[in-house]
Parts: C-alpha cells; structure tokens; sequence
C-alpha cells in the first residue's frame, strides 16, 4: 500500500511539473513611469500586473497603452501577475 501511493504521488509530481504554460493574449490598460504597468486581458474579471523585467522581445519604452500582448500568468501574493509579455 505505502509503495503503490509513493508511485502515485511521484507520478502526480511529473505530470503537473511538465505541464506547459499557457498562452493569454489582452490588451496594455496602463503604463506607469515607475517600470511597471497592467494588462487587461482577455476573459479576466481583473487587470494584472506586470514588471518590465518581464518583457520578453520589446523594452517598456517601446510599449504603448492599447497595445496588443500575449502572456503567460504567474501566481504571487498580491495576485495574478503577467510574465514573459510579447507583443501579440
């Protein structure tokens, strides 16, 4: 019995650590001076957050407000945050 749960919990681990990130696409609600700014994105009741340091192929001064973005989504203590944002 321990054998067969131990089996169990280690393949649970593998199947949820190789689960691939999905794609969100939204649209750049704001853009603050301070590097950071929100997405409203599409079927979300709430913006996210997101930190220029998650900027993948633009830099921050090339984004403007209504721009089109895909990304992916991370959980963090405040909130749901947008990591690794492209421009769609």
């Amino acid at each position: 019995m321990f054998l067969e749960n131990r089996r169990f919990l280690i393949i649970s681990i593998c199947i949820l650590s190789t689960k691939q990130p999905t794609i969100m696409n939204g649209t750049i609600k704001r853009l603050t001076d301070k590097g950071f700014g929100f997405i409203t994105g599409e079927g979300l009741e709430k913006d996210l957050f997101f930190h220029k340091n998650s900027l993948v192929g633009v830099t921050f001064e090339e984004l403007r407000e209504g721009d089109a973005v895909a990304f992916e989504t991370e959980e963090s203590p405040k909130g749901l945050n947008a990591i690794n944002v492209k421009r769609a």
